[in-house]
């Protein structure tokens, strides 16, 4: 028989809200009804899919908190939908943050709610357990590699593009092995020495030295997104051997220069290749203004390259500023005449020196490699090399060092003054070109004799 309890004889069996069974013989005083205990629980589940999608701020007007049940509510606000989680531990009520409607759907927010309850029943604080599992995780994604992942996304815009590849590349090579996988945090000066030692034992001081800085960098990254506290190479100054002073290498000898020009000539490389190397003697750019020409850039009637400002030396921050100029650079009836000659070849298309691969320019390491193969190898001559060969034989010759340095484009300290010398001293400097264009055929056929 099923008795109806009196609330105050609720601690004869079952539990709150449920219906329970009592024989006859332990209160054969009451009269014969169905039990409810007094201490319902409060229902749950009460939203629907379809009532947690239609529901939105715009609807109610204000801020407003949609209950499902036991702690969990959807926070509706104007940014977006909030499950979120009422609950009481230690004697204090707290809130526990499930997620974000829709990525957290209700069954998943219910499934969340559940596994916070168990939690809270074993004593667990449900919050504790997710800081801790936040710090697990940030400690995971902070490693060395990717923040400095992160930090050589942020450069992108403010080193060049081949600036920024070298330092990747060195990374890549030297750093990730030793310190990629470890939590950035973690990371000790002497951890950083153990991965830049070998690198100094390798004779590679100047690398080692570059990277100290990259990693530096980094760090510093870090500790102001708050992914690490300190920089540990900042206590490593004067820890590395002196990088010994290294120019770059150059042919300055007239006769040794001749003997140079006629192996250019000689050489069966690539079109764009070929005259790239021809070029390179005759214009002293820079490689990377030399090799990323545009034709849009060369005016053969007149004679004239222009060199956009984006493209010479200089942070990129300067150059969306405007303040690297644009390079003039005169061109010789040597220089034009290798140009009309490789137009037939490239003059179709946007780059004057294309590569091999269709649409790109020769890579940065091309003229190196051409003059290796020519037994010119980085100890005796380089692409860049021919800026301060043509820097000393020019001096040499007595043309004004003005004259030289504007045309070699030598960063100026005053910037107003450099973009007024973007035209100065032009005719001069179409004089020497040519004169210096002249000079090294001279040295050719000296060469030959």
């Amino acid at each position: 028989m099923i008795y109806n309890i009196p609330p105050e004889s609720t601690h004869f069996g079952g539990t709150s809200g449920v219906q329970t069974e009592i024989y006859p013989a332990i209160v054969d005083f009451a009269p014969p009804m169905r039990v409810r205990t007094h201490a319902m629980s409060r229902p749950i589940n009460l939203l629907t899919d379809k009532k947690v999608q239609s529901a939105k701020f715009e609807k109610f007007g204000k801020r407003t908190k949609l209950t499902d049940g036991a702690g969990l509510y959807l926070d509706i606000q104007p940014s977006g939908k909030y499950w979120r989680m009422k609950y009481r531990f230690d004697g204090k009520e707290k809130t526990l943050a499930l997620g974000v409607y829709p990525d957290v759907s209700l069954k998943l927010a219910r499934e969340r709610r559940t596994t916070a309850r168990e939690q809270i029943a074993d004593n667990i604080d449900p919050n504790e357990v997710k800081r801790e599992q936040k710090a697990a995780k940030k400690e995971q994604t902070d490693t060395f590699k990717a923040v400095a992942e992160d930090w050589l996304k942020l450069k992108k815009g403010e080193l060049a593009d081949s600036t920024l590849e070298v330092a990747k590349r060195r990374l890549e090579t030297w750093a990730f092995p030793k310190l990629g996988h470890l939590p950035i945090k973690d990371i000790k000066p002497a951890t950083v020495m153990e991965a830049l030692r070998p690198i100094e034992e390798q004779g590679k001081h100047e690398t080692a030295h570059r990277i100290r800085q990259r990693v530096g960098e980094i760090f510093r990254f870090a500790v102001a997104a708050d992914r690490a506290e300190i920089d540990p190479t900042a206590t490593l100054k004067g820890q590395l051997k002196t990088t010994p002073t290294r120019h770059r290498s150059a042919i300055t000898n007239p006769d040794e220069l001749g003997k140079l020009l006629k192996a250019i000539d000689a050489y069966g490389g690539h079109a764009s290749t070929r005259a790239a190397l021809k070029l390179a003697p005759m214009l002293f750019l820079r490689p990377g203004e030399l090799r990323n020409a545009e034709w849009s850039e060369i005016d053969l009637d007149e004679a004239t390259w222009v060199v956009p400002g984006k493209r010479m030396k200089g942070t990129q921050k300067a150059k969306r500023a405007g303040q690297v100029p644009d390079h003039i650079v005169p061109l010789s009836a040597q220089a034009v005449e290798i140009l009309k000659e490789l137009n037939t070849i490239t003059g179709h298309q946007t780059l004057v020196f294309e590569s091999v691969k269709r649409k790109r320019p020769l890579s940065e390491n091309t003229i190196n490699v051409a003059l290796k193969s020519m037994g010119y190898d980085g100890s005796v001559m380089v692409g860049h090399g021919f800026r301060a060969t043509a820097s000393t034989l020019l001096h040499e010759q007595n043309w004004q060092p003005e004259v030289i340095e504007l045309q070699l484009a030598h960063k100026q300290r005053n910037q107003v003054a450099a973009a007024y010398n973007r035209s100065a001293r032009l005719e001069e400097r179409r004089d020497m070109m040519q004169a210096w264009s002249d000079y090294i055929d001279r040295l050719k056929v000296k060469s030959v004799q």
